[in-house]
């Protein structure tokens, strides 16, 4: 019996111990978001005469990258170009850009500056409407409010 007491009493000890460890612990520190670039290197893609880039990185085991890379590849043309960074051909570019989620898709100017960017999976007119803005400012009529908003009702 003394042994199943002084058992008794070592596992009722451990718990208080464990429970007053834990409350010690203090909280997990805040995390930060994932984050696209705001400049990129032209000259680290294909189709650098273009005078638009629209890259997506993507990877090979991501079907909603296939997906996103598709819709992308609408607004190829003379003056848009299209660069799929898929990560296990391309590992040194998401490094060097800090991508660390896929899908992720910037849309570059001239000079590099990206001017529009979205995190994971985008409905496909938001994409090619966030390109057109950017190539035509002014000329969505999403321009002076957030891609997704919804324009107010003035009555009919």
């Amino acid at each position: 019996m003394t042994n199943v007491l002084l058992v008794a009493g070592g596992v009722l000890l451990a718990l208080v111990v464990s429970l007053a460890a834990r409350r010690r612990r203090p909280d997990a520190p805040t995390q930060g978001g994932f984050q696209l670039p705001v400049q990129i290197d032209r000259s680290d893609f294909a189709d650098v005469a273009k005078p638009w880039m629209v890259v997506v990185f993507t990877s090979a085991t991501c079907d909603a990258c296939a997906d996103m890379l598709a819709k992308a590849r609408v607004v190829e043309s003379r003056e848009v170009a299209v660069v799929d960074v898929e990560y296990t051909a391309a590992r040194d570019l998401h490094s060097r850009y800090a991508i660390e989620a896929v899908p992720s898709i910037v849309v570059a100017g001239p000079d590099g500056t990206v001017r529009a960017g979205f995190l994971g999976p985008v409905k496909a007119q938001d994409l090619w409407a966030a390109v057109a803005e950017c190539r035509e400012p002014g000329s969505t009529p999403v321009h002076d409010r957030p891609l997704g908003a919804v324009e107010p009702d003035r009555g009919s």
